[in-house]
């Protein structure tokens, strides 16, 4: 039987359309900037719960492949010589499949443990990564950076292309999402993240399961972090292999609904764009952080397992009691409301 539904497809074609249209709707340069990087955003949570979701492993460390993503695309142009213009984003594919490939070794190692000890061990990986980015200075030229070579694209259009392969990568993102949650591989993740112990001692094979996903999430990443290496065009890194893209991607994760399919991207179209007019209205004070933190925490103490999980919950519960939870017009909450409670 199709995993397919007439709705789902009609969704999906009505979100990524408009996104598509979007640059021509709002062509000012400062608009497509920010969903640049809003699309990257919804890429990067869409891609983290692929593991984090699913699973349940609480990565930390997710911008170390961002990082190599974004030096690997670096070290093309100047040490191999790629070009600029699209063969950068010709390339990309090709990226991601290595950095998953080189992920697999990491991978075994690193999910051999649980819960707390491999959020540690993430974090470590990222500082490994980075140190080795200031260090390899015949590779990364270390503090200094590398400037990647300025794309010719017409100034009246020069985000667009940027745009679209970010949101190219952000689609492959969620395609991996419903595939693998509806899939076997899914299933597996599934049971890993509700009791591992049982699912290993039911026969699943818990260790490819989480590699793979381990493997696909992280090339993913460094796919998102190569376009954002050409469009910045440095690569520096304590900004290509910083925490807090992981942490924003993370939380706009929860925010939204680990674990769900349009909930990372919801998160991530909520948080940017509130992020970046916190820091416009309140610029260099540093001050926006706490607006941006204030809006997250109000939102997750309202909505505890994030947007669409807990939409969910209260139609859940609607349907369990049809009578609604004021039927008797005194405002009190239903019986059924207060055994739920």
């Amino acid at each position: 039987m199709s995993r397919l539904s007439a709705a789902g497809v009609a969704r999906a074609a009505v979100v990524f359309g408009a996104l598509a249209l979007f640059p021509f709707a709002f062509p000012a340069h400062w608009v497509v900037n920010l969903a640049i990087f809003t699309v990257m955003y919804a890429g990067l949570a869409s891609s983290w719960n692929l593991l984090g979701g699913f699973s349940g492993y609480l990565s930390l460390g997710h911008a170390a492949f961002f990082g190599i993503g974004a030096y690997a695309i670096g070290i093309l142009f100047t040490h191999i010589g790629v070009g600029a213009g699209y063969k950068p984003f010709v390339v990309l594919p090709a990226v991601g499949v290595a950095v998953a490939l080189l992920s697999v070794p990491i991978g075994w190692v690193a999910l051999r443990v649980r819960a707390a000890t491999f959020a540690i061990v993430t974090i470590s990986l990222l500082f490994v990564v980075q140190q080795l980015a200031f260090n390899l200075h015949g590779l990364t030229n270390g503090s200094q950076g590398l400037a990647l070579p300025f794309p010719h694209f017409a100034p009246a259009t020069y985000e667009r292309p940027f745009y679209w392969a970010m949101l190219a990568v952000f689609a492959l993102s969620m395609l991996a999402c419903w595939y693998v949650r509806g899939s076997k591989l899914g299933l597996m993740l599934h049971t890993v993240r509700d009791d591992e112990d049982r699912a290993r001692g039911v026969g699943v094979d818990v260790t490819t399961a989480k590699v793979i996903a381990f493997a696909v999430s992280v090339g993913l990443t460094a796919m998102i972090g190569g376009i954002w290496a050409y469009y910045i065009a440095f690569v520096y890194p304590q900004f290509a292999v910083d925490p807090l893209v992981t942490i924003g991607a993370v939380l706009m994760a929860f925010l939204g609904g680990k674990g769900t399919i349009w909930g990372p991207a919801l998160g991530a179209f909520i948080l940017v764009p509130v992020q970046q007019y916190l820091a416009y209205k309140l610029g260099a004070s540093q001050l926006y952080l706490v607006g941006y933190a204030s809006v997250f925490l109000a939102i997750m103490l309202l909505l505890p397992r994030g947007i669409l999980p807990s939409i969910e919950d209260r139609r859940a519960r609607r349907r369990a009691d049809p009578r609604g939870p004021d039927v008797d017009g005194s405002g009190a909450p239903s019986r059924a409301e207060q055994v739920v409670a």
